[in-house]
């Protein structure tokens, strides 16, 4: 239950059947971080539905976090420092196939949603943004909503708990800022095991902390 708890920490699945207990000493963490280390795979799991995600059903959407559902306080503090440690937030921004598989299984949930309330003709026309036009405008994913208005989707995936931790850029605050009837943040987690999701709408502030990690350096 200790090494679920790491786990869950960590951004990662929990042992089934073993559900996360909130004492634990930091050379647990450090063991199971090197354990990690040396099983990259681990981190790599994608869905059982993988091979078929353009025709997968959509995603259950729910609440997204807040202050009201929040864990209890001693666990939240041990869950973020964890995930602060090593750095949780930037090891899912730089697993390429799990944030491509993350964007195509928000696409298939987008494209059966639309089907699902007669809107075959929006269907068609949702676009892979950053898989066809590459990085760079802000969001993933063009879609619609079924009356036919505009929705921006940037996908955020993590194999972990709601509350892991993500990064977002500079450039997709800006969108977020100029787009905000528009632009979303959709958030999926447990990715590997059972994916859920909820999303966010600007002003992004109202419902995340932003705290900036690099800082650009001149000779002005």
């Amino acid at each position: 239950q200790n090494i679920s708890a790491v786990l869950k920490g960590l951004g990662e699945d929990w042992i089934p059947g073993y559900k996360p207990a909130f004492k634990f000493q930091t050379s647990l963490i450090d063991a199971v971080a090197r354990w990690l280390a040396y099983n990259p795979e681990w981190l790599g799991r994608m869905p059982k539905t993988a091979a078929g995600l353009h025709e997968a059903a959509p995603l259950w959407v729910g609440p997204a976090p807040t202050l009201s559902n929040q864990p209890p306080p001693q666990e939240l503090e041990q869950m973020l420092h964890v995930a602060a440690k090593f750095d949780v937030a930037g090891r899912d921004e730089r697993n390429r196939a799990l944030g491509r598989a993350g964007e195509e299984r928000v696409m298939a949930h987008e494209r059966a949603n639309l089907k699902k309330v007669g809107r075959e003709d929006l269907a068609r026309k949702v676009r892979w943004v950053s898989e066809e036009d590459g990085d760079g405008a802000g969001y993933d994913i063009a879609s619609f909503a079924p009356d036919g208005r505009s929705r921006l989707i940037e996908v955020k995936t993590t194999n972990g708990w709601e509350r892991t931790p993500f990064y977002i850029s500079r450039n997709e605050l800006v969108v977020a800022e100029e787009r905000r009837s528009e632009w979303c943040l959709f958030r999926l987690y447990h990715f590997s095991r059972a994916p859920k999701a909820f999303e966010l709408h600007p002003p992004l502030e109202a419902h995340i902390s932003l705290t900036p990690t690099t800082f650009q350096a001149g000779f002005d």
